[in-house]
């Protein structure tokens, strides 16, 4: 291996690294040659310097080449996915693969779990009664030929690099770094053989990356790496300055999930999803335009083509499909508590992290990937930011077991305000297309 401290002391003094140290340093980390403390140092270096256009891609292949990379080759349909930077009640993506499959894409979905403020996909599908997520590559493969679609985990053979360097990052407070959030998100995506990917980067108190101008800047460089690897993709650009839907904590989740698939649901998650679902299949080929696109995606929706696809889905991977129809099978808190408003107004959302550390409170989310969650908590919002309340109306239900009221009541509090007049932001600031 080459001399570890001039792979540090070239990025230490802002120079670039070559193809080589790279790959070196990637694979030397992943089998542990590599120190935790010379990687750390190594991260911190890029943390403040960043990484060109060109070191980013080497980095991120490496990364990619790390373990495993999905192949599918006994199916035709074409493979496309969609990932979002996530928030509060983002659900999107539990109507959307199997409405995507409905029209004819395959979507070979790995998701995440929740950590911190946000939800992740895995946990709340983890509150269907039974559905498994750990699959094997085999049961991930044998799933998404049957139905269309495959939702599961990361596995240890798949982007180990990402799995050690992420671990590290959070340790060591190196997250919120745009290179390396970009190289954690498309080494696990690309991982997947897709053919095209939508990205869905949120802004807003409740997302990620909180700055508009920072979360188009992620979304460019992940289009790049898309781009330099084969791949097909759009950025779409979108609110969370306000929860999205109806409902956060993951049964209730699910059960607006279902309400989508049915037809209904929130306005606002069937807008995204028709959106999303329509760039997906006009990136695969299934439609011409992206209006074409969002109506075949509405349809699947309507006619309950979606719906039944996902029951498959359900089937295949463990769970009980007939909750769909039997909602009382989902968990279910004991208490609710009503939030009610003190003066009259129109709600204007402002600290929506504190949204999500209060379903955190409650025991619906974890701090530390070790923590327990308890699906049947949440919070339903009656209201929609910038609707008039008048004094003593509900503007937050919580659904409780006793644990954490009084702090997440604290935090609630300090999430909205009502004012005298309020315009909300767009659900959809930009369409981010990919450089030719």
């Amino acid at each position: 291996m080459s001399d570890l401290r001039a792979i540090l002391a070239a990025k230490r003094d802002g120079g670039r690294l070559s193809d080589e140290q790279i790959a070196e340093f990637i694979s030397g980390y992943v089998s542990g040659d590599v120190s935790d403390y010379f990687a750390s140092a190594l991260l911190m270096a890029i943390f403040i310097h960043g990484m060109e256009e060109a070191e980013l891609v080497a980095w991120t292949r490496a990364m990619l080449e790390s373990g495993r990379v999905m192949r599918f080759p006994r199916l035709a349909r074409p493979k496309v996915d969609k990932h979002s930077t996530g928030g509060i009640g983002d659900k999107v993506s539990i109507p959307l693969a199997p409405a995507a499959a409905a029209c004819g894409l395959a979507v070979p979905m790995i998701s995440g779990r929740g950590l911190g403020h946000t939800g992740g996909t895995l946990d709340k599908l983890e509150a269907i009664p039974g559905f498994r997520t750990q699959l094997s590559a085999e049961e991930f493969e044998r799933c998404l030929e049957r139905t269309g679609v495959a939702l599961g985990g990361q596995t240890p053979d798949l982007v180990p690099a990402d799995r050690k360097l992420y671990a590290l990052r959070d340790v060591t407070g190196l997250i919120e770094s745009i290179p390396l959030i970009a190289s954690s998100i498309m080494s696990k995506k690309l991982a997947e053989g897709l053919d095209a990917l939508v990205l869905d980067v949120k802004f807003g108190s409740g997302a990620f990356m909180v700055e508009r101008a920072r979360g188009e800047a992620l979304a460019r460089v992940m289009l790049k790496l898309a781009a330099s690897m084969g791949v097909k993709a759009t950025a779409l650009h979108t609110n969370m300055e306000r929860p999205l839907g109806r409902t956060a904590g993951h049964a209730l989740e699910i059960e607006e999930c279902f309400d989508c698939l049915e037809g209904g649901g929130p306005a606002d998650l069937r807008e995204l999803v028709c959106l999303q679902g329509g760039e997906m299949l006009r990136l695969g080929g299934l439609a011409k335009t992206l209006d074409d696109g969002r109506a075949q995606i509405a349809r699947s929706l309507d006619d309950g083509s979606a719906r039944e696809l996902f029951a498959r889905v359900i089937a295949e991977q463990g769970g009980d499909p007939s909750c769909l129809d039997e909602r009382s099978k989902l968990a279910h808190a004991a208490h609710k508590h009503e939030l009610r408003a003190e003066q009259g107004g129109v709600l204007a959302w402002r600290d929506l992290r504190a949204v999500g550390h209060a379903i955190c409170a409650l025991g619906g989310g974890r701090m530390k990937l070790g923590d327990v969650i308890d699906p049947a908590v949440g919070l339903v919002f009656p209201r929609d930011e910038g609707e008039r309340v008048e004094r003593g109306e509900v503007v937050i239900e919580v659904h409780h077991n006793g644990r954490g009221l009084e702090r997440a009541l604290e935090l609630l509090r300090g999430a909205f305000e009502l004012v005298p007049a309020h315009t909300p932001s767009p659900l959809v600031l930009a369409t981010i297309a990919q450089e030719r």
